[in-house]
């Protein structure tokens, strides 16, 4: 069975196709690296900081010439509970362990701020981040977003040694174009890989088990370490900041994801402008495969769709008048709305079309917290 991947050596949680936890319901000791799958709700339209423009594509040298002083390694450490033999636990009391992890990151501007995975800096102590020069400095945590794993991290280190890398209009991106990753796979920095987008539109699971809708598939070999460093179009841009592969051996099989620059701009610019990042939520559980509309399979207690009075085997065929023909294409519409925001949604139950309205809610911390509220 193929398994989605965060990039570690360790298989990450698999998806087997099946109910979508849409919310609207829509990972030890020892040295590892970090690279990450998902359902997702949002705020407003992302506008990334600036949009590839040009019809030129470069060469894969020229693209990596261009773009790697941009990009940095990242070391990070955390310190975790332990019990007591290694890896495995067993006997004894909870030990203090640390552990550490690599990724990578991109120069988001010249006063400091940088752009990883929220997975690569997750629970981190210390955050060391090494440059192309040879350069290193401490790094601080500004912000995450696990429902897009996406992070902000901040060096003091003079605008100079700092080359901001444009970010593209993910929303252009086709299935055929170029593309090259670069990052720190099994901790050799500044490796470059190149392939094309293999599909666009794919939804990954995130850090906190909700869905990022628009993730950006590609054959580009990444693999653990690869993880926060930046998908590249032919103009030497961001397309998307690498994720997760999907993988029967934990290694790169061809099949990488990454989160599409618009939602990383979009969520870092919040991070950085200090507002709170918020998530619409709709508390209902959906049907993977289900055609023709979005089939609810459950509704969560004390949620806005139970409010609104959603039942199990519900159809919703449209929201706000706007046609709903998959659990994809009601994702990506709820994503378009922000918490407080009220929609009507058209339903399907037992061959009768209802309208009910609905005001939508904000995401939980974690797709676990949504039951009972």
């Amino acid at each position: 069975m193929s398994r989605f991947s965060r990039l570690v050596p360790i298989i990450g949680g698999a998806i087997a196709g099946g109910v979508i936890a849409l919310v609207v319901a829509s990972g030890s000791g020892g040295t590892h690296t970090v690279t990450t799958t998902i359902a997702q709700p949002a705020t407003s339209p992302a506008v990334p900081t600036s949009l590839s423009t040009s019809s030129r594509g470069m060469s894969i040298n020229q693209i990596y010439r261009s773009a790697s002083p941009g990009v940095v390694d990242i070391t990070v450490t955390t310190t975790q509970s332990g019990g007591g033999f290694g890896f495995f636990g067993g006997g004894g009391g909870a030990q203090q362990q640390q552990a550490t992890g690599e990724g990578a990151g991109v120069v988001y501007d010249t006063k400091g701020n940088i752009l990883t995975d929220e997975h690569v800096v997750a629970n981190a102590s210390n955050v060391k981040v090494h440059f192309q020069d040879g350069r290193t400095a401490s790094a601080k945590v500004v912000g995450t977003d696990p429902s897009t794993d996406v992070a902000v991290i901040h060096v003091d280190v003079p605008a100079s040694e700092l080359h901001p890398i444009p970010f593209a209009d993910s929303s252009s991106a086709q299935v055929g174009d170029p593309v090259v990753a670069i990052g720190s796979p099994f901790s050799l920095p500044e490796t470059t890989t190149s392939g094309i987008v293999s599909a666009v539109g794919r939804s990954i699971t995130a850090p906190n088990s909700f869905t990022i809708t628009g993730a950006i598939q590609t054959d580009a070999a990444i693999n653990p370490g690869n993880s926060g460093g930046p998908l590249l179009d032919a103009d030497g841009h961001v397309l998307g900041l690498n994720d997760q592969i999907q993988t029967n051996s934990g290694s790169n099989a061809g099949v990488g994801f990454a989160i599409p620059a618009n939602t990383v701009a979009r969520i870092a610019n919040d991070i950085i402008a200090g507002h709170p990042v918020k998530h619409a939520y709709v508390g209902v559980e959906l049907n993977g495969s289900s055609t023709n509309g979005a089939q609810i399979t459950s509704v969560q207690p004390s949620s806005p769709g139970s409010a609104a009075g959603l039942h199990a085997n519900d159809v919703i065929t449209a929201v706000n008048g706007q046609a709903i023909t998959s659990t994809q294409d009601f994702i990506e519409t709820v994503d378009k709305y922000a918490p407080g925001n009220t929609i009507t949604l058209t339903i399907k139950r037992s061959g009768q079309t209802d309208h009910v309205k609905l005001t939508l809610g904000n995401r939980p911390q974690a797709a676990s917290q949504q039951a009972g509220g």
